[in-house]
This record gives C-alpha cells, sequence and structure tokens, in this order.
C-alpha cells in the first residue's frame, strides 16, 4: 500500500515561501555539503550532507506518484513537462489542460476533478511506494480529510517573519514522532499522521468519513 506524504522545507515560524511564492533561504541547504544528490525531474544538482544525502536517496528510491493543485502546476508551467522526481502526476483542477499542454510527457499526468479521487488513483500509481502531496493548501486539506500518512518537514534555522504557512486553518491532529536526520542547515523530521476518531478506513486502506 502506498505511503502519502506531505514534505516542505518549513522555516522555524512555520512559512514555506514567501507572499510572493519564493522561497528565499529556505533552499540554501540543497548546496551546503559535498555529497552529489541528482533528484529526477529537478534542473540542478544538489550538494548536501552525506545525511541529507541519505534522506534524499531515500525519497527517490521510493517515489511512486505526484499530487499537486493547479495554482502549482501553472505557477511551474507544468515543470515543462518533466515533474519533480520524473513519476506520474495527478493536479487536482477543474480546468481542462492548457491548450498548449504537450501530449506526450516523461511522467504522464492526469487531471483529476477532486482531491479525494486524486489520492486514489495516486496510490493506485505508486503501489508500495511514496504519494508526494505538493502544495501547502492542498496539504492541508488532505490532513483535514484524513489522507495523509505522514508529514515531512525539513526545518531550516531561518525567520521569514510573514509568507505561506505550510499548516494553516487545519483543524487539531494528533502526530507520532518524530523521526530525526540531522544535516547540515536542516533538520529533516519525520511525522506519523495518527487517525483521528470518526474516521473509517476505506478502499486501499485510507480513512473515508460517513
Amino acid at each position: 500500500m502506498a505511503t502519502v506524504i506531505s514534505s516542505f522545507c518549513t522555516s522555524l515560524d512555520g512559512f514555506v515561501a514567501r507572499l510572493d511564492d519564493s522561497v528565499g533561504p529556505l533552499f540554501d541547504w540543497h548546496h551546503s555539503g559535498d555529497v552529489e544528490v541528482r533528484p529526477p525531474g529537478y534542473p540542478l544538482t544538489l550538494r548536501v550532507s552525506e545525511a541529507s544525502a541519505r534522506h534524499w536517496r531515500e525519497m527517490i528510491e521510493r517515489r511512486g506518484a505526484f499530487v499537486c493543485g493547479r495554482r502549482l502546476f501553472d505557477h511551474t508551467r507544468g515543470w515543462g513537462g518533466r515533474p519533480p522526481l520524473g513519476v506520474p502526476t495527478f493536479v487536482v483542477s477543474h480546468r481542462p489542460p492548457p491548450d498548449d499542454w504537450p501530449e506526450r510527457t516523461e511522467a504522464p499526468y492526469a487531471f483529476v476533478g477532486d482531491l479525494e479521487s486524486a489520492v486514489a488513483k495516486a496510490a493506485a500509481a505508486a503501489g508500495e511506494g511514496i504519494v508526494s502531496v505538493a502544495g501547502a493548501n492542498l496539504a492541508q486539506q488532505c490532513l483535514r480529510a484524513g489522507l495523509l500518512d505522514e508529514v515531512w518537514i525539513d526545518l531550516v534555522p531561518v525567520l521569514l517573519g510573514e509568507g505561506i504557512r505550510y499548516l494553516d486553518g487545519v483543524a487539531e491532529a494528533r502526530l507520532s514522532g518524530p523521526t530525526v536526520i540531522e544535516g547540515t542547515g536542516v533538520t529533516h523530521l519525520r511525522y506519523r499522521v495518527e487517525r483521528r476518531s470518526g474516521q473509517v478506513t476505506g478502499e486501499g486502506g485510507k480513512p473515508s468519513r460517513r
């Protein structure tokens, strides 16, 4: 069964980006070490600490599918047809693909009208791998709906002061953990989401509401 996660570089005051969507110093740790990592679909070679490299390699080895919202898709222009990690990608959107969207890409894209269906399709495509949910708002919706299995935080020792929060507007939730990986310029935290009372496990082992 797939594991559905959200993973963000996050400042100490809880922001994943500035108000203009720029990330400022949150990605500085991508060049804080001597170990090269080349994630599929990423335009740059990372040079990180050995601990961060292990963290990245596990994600690469377990990668299965990717879910994002239409805002992120449009902002990145679909990553030029090559989404992060090069896996099947499901875009939550009520609108059709752009007219100039290429028919053939390195990883197949599917535009799905609702979040729960997108996550279910991604989990089926991922098999035993990871489904990565991108976009703070989408991650918040998944957490509220009980669709997330794990929350990953790449905690960066900076304060942004304002911006887009990772976990804004989320109802009470309990997390277990964390698993801690200490890198250079970043601490990788992995939390397991505990299921809330009132959730019923549905098809594929994911919780559903009745």
